[in-house]
């Protein structure tokens, strides 16, 4: 089953969320409206918070998870995900924090503590190291991820075509009878 309670808390799926069913959602998550998990993904709140937003997308093989509280780091990290982000194939998203209409490239790990503000493209297989803060408006790439150039008003206008794309398809999904 791809929805499973873990202790005291069962995913919360926002109106008409897609789940894949063999995508495996547990603990302390919410998925938003129109959002749409694929195949393959792993999403595991079960030592803190997960929250994504609406019309967002995570990608096949994807894995989320979070940062415990513990005597290392009293408040641990969540792990949050704005609205219309689409998280590409294969992506490692830990502790994290990505604001709205942020494209994170296949391949990318972004770890803990990481502030990822809104408008942001991260190119495939980058890295971003604990803690890093990547201000709006920029692609970066790379292992660590370096700022590269302001997007442009085309790259802008992508995330909202990507984000209304992916909740097309996985309403293609739903009505062939793919329910989570």
């Amino acid at each position: 089953m791809a929805i499973r309670t873990y202790q005291q808390f069962t995913p919360l799926l926002g109106e008409r969320a897609f789940v894949d069913p063999s995508a495996v959602v547990l603990g302390d998550v919410e998925i938003g409206a129109d959002s749409s998990i694929w195949p393959l993904v792993v999403i595991r709140g079960d030592m803190h918070s997960i929250r994504i937003g609406a019309r967002t997308s995570v990608q096949d093989g994807c894995v989320l998870h979070i940062t415990h509280a513990g005597p290392f780091n009293p408040g641990g990290y969540p792990l949050n995900i704005g609205d219309d982000v689409t998280v590409a194939h294969k992506v490692t998203l830990h502790g994290c924090t990505i604001g709205n209409r942020v494209l994170i490239g296949m391949g990318s790990i972004v770890m803990d503590g990481v502030v990822i503000e809104d408008d942001v493209v991260l190119g495939a297989g980058s890295l971003v190291p604990p803690g890093k803060h990547l201000a709006s408006g920029y692609l970066y790439v790379g292992s660590p991820a370096k700022q590269v150039r302001p997007l442009t008003d085309k790259e802008l206008s992508y995330f909202r075509y990507s984000a209304d794309n992916y909740v097309r398809l996985k309403d293609q999904h739903l009505m062939e009878g793919y329910v989570s």
